[in-house]
């Protein structure tokens, strides 16, 4: 077979194949984009009847990805090829790349979990897999948290649904355990009516259940008094800045000792007695 044969062969073969490639590109294209479009109908519908963002997010991830699996499909369809026993191969394949991959499909699990049974929302501040921020989204296998200092940290939802998760958001209002430590030669009642009256002063401090002021130890060089308060969950951190700085100013307003640790060093001499 001469050159001119091949060239006349591959024109053929090029000529008989393009309308198959571009049948092919056009599926891929355009079910690309028809996948993006449900994808984002699908959350806008979620959305409507009032789906948790977690659910909307997480269920547009996966039907755009599922759509777009099956376009794929498609498009190897218009190029001729046998897509049963391409999909028994892909099973196949799925199956050793699964084993390969326990860990992405246990986050995939976790992640199904975390919507159905919701432990946590998007705007939620929560601890969990050794991270503490606010959710900011759930992906298929990832959770999305916002640091206090503005730091994104993904966090596998393996990792998430084996710890254990403590939600800070779940309740309105929290409870703000302070301790202060006074001089053992301070009056015991004259100590807890000043925090008392620092307590009773501050209107961000709720009445029920009540706040309490006790002595919760004797410490090596002080009395420690416990402040249990009730609060809402986002006066929290500003209540405790502002309930320590009254501490300080008004022990010192009458004349409370708030003690450190010392030591006490005390040398003796020996006298020789040949001295």
């Amino acid at each position: 077979m001469d050159t001119q044969e091949l060239i006349e062969k591959g024109t053929d073969l090029a000529v008989a194949f393009a309308p198959k490639i571009a049948a092919a590109l056009a599926v891929l294209i355009i079910g690309r984009v028809v996948a993006k479009f449900i994808g984002r109908m699908t959350r806008k519908m979620i959305e409507r009847v009032g789906g948790d963002p977690i659910l909307v997010n997480f269920l547009g991830n996966l039907v755009t990805t599922a759509l777009f699996v099956m376009v794929v499909l498609a498009a190897l369809a218009q190029l001729g090829i046998q897509t049963t026993s391409f999909i028994a191969v892909l099973g196949a394949a799925g199956l050793a790349i699964g084993l390969a991959l326990q860990g992405s499909l246990s986050n995939f699990a976790a992640g199904v979990l975390i919507v159905a049974l919701r432990p946590y929302r998007v705007g939620d501040f929560i601890e969990a897999g050794g991270v503490s921020g606010t959710v900011f989204e759930v992906q298929i296998f990832n959770t999305v948290l916002t640091t206090p200092d503005n730091k994104q940290v993904i966090v596998p939802n393996g990792q998430i649904g084996s710890a254990v998760i403590t939600n800070f958001s779940a309740h309105a209002n929290r409870r703000l355990d302070l301790v202060f430590g006074a001089s053992y030669e301070d009056n015991v009642g004259t100590v807890k009516r000043v925090l008392t009256d620092i307590i009773q002063g501050d209107d961000r401090i709720l009445s029920e259940p009540a706040p309490k002021v006790v002595v919760t130890e004797l410490a090596d060089s002080s009395v420690n008094y416990g402040l249990f308060l009730w609060v809402a969950r986002t006066d929290l951190l500003q209540v405790k800045w502002d309930v320590t700085e009254a501490v300080k100013r008004r022990f010192d307003e009458e004349g409370i000792t708030i003690p450190y640790p010392q030591l006490d060093s005390h040398v003796h001499t020996v006298e020789s007695k040949a001295a």
